[in-house]
């Protein structure tokens, strides 16, 4: 089995595993006593995402166009299942690429660890305080894929990728370890600071990319995807959460990314500089 493959394969199998842990599991609805007009296999998970009420309105009383709360949720609620959706594949085309390519060229080993960090900061906080799987799905998926191409970068440009990777996987499990222990008040504190992160961990990638005027190995889907995803995320969480701060942290990845797609519109053209090139110009 080729290396792709087997990440591939690697990468599913987590997936699906934690999906059948993690995703709640109901009661099942008496057939027998059917209060909707649509089949319990459509109204049951209708009415667990939206709420009785916003399902009674929109699919049996069909207010389509006259109750705005109850839209604004299910199209937050359909934003939100999407971006999940999206967030399970979302960097797999940048690990096809470095895969394909065997090389890592263009791509900022900081900003992945920081932005590795800042969503195992996310995941746990919205796992502690129970928040809705649909606002917050996409991260899970996202710190999995982030950690695949982080000991991928290790993999083609460190001199002794063995000793960094070590390293690397006992850092993650500290961190991991830490923000599980750690008291709720103090979380809250680590969340606000994961904006910062969240910010430093786009920097080194835009300097990057100007200072070599190119954008190297980054993958178009993966940062046009991430651009979408947060834009829509901070929609589902000016709808569906009563948070400032998580909103903060979503408005300005929106930003920063939007940078970054600038940069891959105005750079599209142009090749990573060779190591002979990049020592010239020092």
């Amino acid at each position: 089995m080729s290396k792709r493959n087997y990440v591939l394969t690697l990468f599913t199998s987590i997936i699906l595993i934690y999906c059948c842990y993690a995703l709640p599991i109901t009661d099942s609805i008496d057939n027998s006593i059917q209060p909707y007009r649509w089949p319990s296999i459509i109204s049951s998970p209708m009415v667990q995402l939206l709420s009785e009420t916003c399902y009674v309105s929109l699919f049996e009383e069909f207010h389509l166009f006259s109750d705005l709360a109850c839209i604004k949720l299910a199209i937050s609620k359909a934003l939100g299942l999407g971006i999940v959706v999206g967030g399970a594949i979302v960097k797999i085309p940048q690990i096809i690429t470095i895969l394909r390519h065997r090389s890592a060229q263009g791509l900022s080993l900081a900003s992945f660890l920081l932005e590795t960090c800042a969503y195992l900061i996310v995941l746990l906080y919205n796992t502690r305080l129970h928040h809705p799987f649909s606002t917050y799905g996409e991260v899970l998926f996202m710190t999995l894929q982030n950690i695949i191409i982080t000991l991928l970068i290790v993999r083609y440009n460190d001199r002794q990728p063995r000793r960094t990777t070590m390293a690397l996987v006992v850092l993650l499990a500290v961190a991991v370890i830490f923000l599980t222990v750690v008291p709720s008040w103090l979380m809250l504190l680590l969340y606000a600071a994961q904006i910062p992160i969240g910010l430093a961990s786009k920097i080194p990638q835009i300097r990057a990319n100007y200072l070599n005027q190119s954008t190297g190995q980054l993958s178009v889907f993966a940062v046009l995807n991430y651009f979408l995803g947060t834009t829509a995320r901070a929609f589902t969480t000016w709808t569906e959460l009563d948070d400032p701060i998580m909103l903060g942290g979503n408005l300005i990845a929106s930003f920063l990314n939007g940078i970054l797609v600038l940069q891959l519109i105005i750079y599209w053209k142009n090749k990573w500089p060779s190591s002979e090139e990049m020592m010239k110009a020092e």
